[in-house]
């Protein structure tokens, strides 16, 4: 199930290195100023998604999407986010 969501943020990776001129992706993780609107108006959009009970599932993708990108672009490795859940586990 989530081999979707590690391949996403492999390719998210691999656009570092991609032109701004073809890669919406790259654009986002060198402009950290559009990464964070585009997570703010992304939720805004769920949101408003939810309220209505219309397109939730899409503006959650655009979410997850936006949101593994501005991890990124800080420097924040969702691997370690993982790490930190894991630990906050119950035993």
């Amino acid at each position: 199930m989530f081999e979707g969501l590690e391949e996403l943020v492999k390719i998210i990776r691999k656009r570092k290195s991609s032109s701004p001129d073809k890669s919406y992706t790259n654009k986002l993780l060198n402009d950290k100023k559009l990464s964070t609107e585009k997570v703010k108006e992304e939720i805004k959009e769920l949101f408003e998604a939810v309220e209505k009970n219309t397109n939730k599932i899409h503006e959650s993708a655009d979410v997850l999407y936006h949101f593994l990108v501005y991890l990124e672009a800080n420097e924040l490795k969702i691997e370690d986010i993982i790490t930190e859940l894991n630990a906050r586990k119950k035993k």
